[in-house]
């Protein structure tokens, strides 16, 4: 396994890529979420990505136009799609024994993946994907989904600790209140970039895995907004959104070579 950077044009723009190279011939192209960098936070997807080339698969990372080390202007998830299809572009010009590209996204990367219908990749792994429409909300905070509030308050009452906390006036009322009845809504409409996701997805012709972490707030959302029967979601108990502890991070990259080797 060998590393090295490079650039690759997105229209009169040059953007950065980091290719991994193997010798395999399915490929993994990690396309950032938010306005991460290539090497993800705190370099882990620098580190995913060198233990998916040494398992036998080359990987591609890049960052963004606006993002990074790349040019241009930043469109968010939402304008990155020919962005996402110059990457793979890039990715099989410098490893010409691909056959096979499988995309994987965390939160909105998942989402422009689907909305750009995989963007011409053969696969897709979607982590965590982002339904929430904060400037159609009027909040730039995403409020946890009320089943999830539910959840988190019956697990509250069966605690010893935290019933005596209340008992004690360590709790704020009407934070309580104001949970109280979110918590006893019913489930979210679905936003109209969740309706956009689902109809991206819908046109791609390849298989889809989506990868969910079930304490994470994002993931919870997307459950709330998804139908609950799709056989392609696989969740992760006890996982946060970045999957940070070690037996969530050998979960992921079990999953990702799992798809990589159907």
């Amino acid at each position: 396994m060998s590393r090295r950077s490079l650039t690759f044009a997105c229209g009169t723009d040059r953007l950065a890529g980091t290719l991994d190279m193997a010798e395999g011939t399915t490929g993994l192209l990690i396309v950032t979420g938010g306005n991460e960098v290539r090497s993800g936070a705190f370099g882990g997807q620098a580190q995913l990505a060198a233990r998916i080339a040494a398992a036998g698969h080359p990987v591609f990372r890049f960052d963004r136009r606006g993002i990074g080390d790349s040019e241009g202007e930043n469109a968010g998830f939402r304008g990155s799609a020919n962005d996402i299809a110059a990457a793979l572009a890039a990715f099989r010009e410098h490893a010409p024994q691909l056959s096979r590209v499988i995309a994987f996204g965390n939160c909105d990367a998942a989402s422009a993946l689907m909305l750009s219908g995989g963007a011409g990749t053969d696969g897709l792994v979607l982590s965590n994907p982002w339904t929430i429409d904060l400037a159609a909300s009027g909040s730039d905070v995403a409020p946890p989904p009320p089943a999830a509030l539910r959840a988190r308050y019956l697990e509250k009452l069966t605690n010893s600790r935290e019933i005596m906390r209340l008992l004690r006036g360590g709790v704020d009322l009407s934070k309580l209140r104001k949970g109280l009845r979110h918590a006893l809504r019913g489930a979210p409409t679905r936003s109209n970039l969740a309706q956009d996701m689902e109809s991206g997805l819908a046109g791609f012709a390849g298989p889809v895995t989506i990868l969910l972490a079930s304490e994470d707030r994002t993931a919870q959302l997307f459950e709330a907004a998804w139908p609950a029967s799709d056989p392609r979601l696989r969740r992760c108990l006890g996982a946060d959104h970045a999957y940070s502890a070690p037996p969530h991070r050998a979960w992921l990259e079990a999953e990702l070579l799992r798809c990589l080797r159907d």
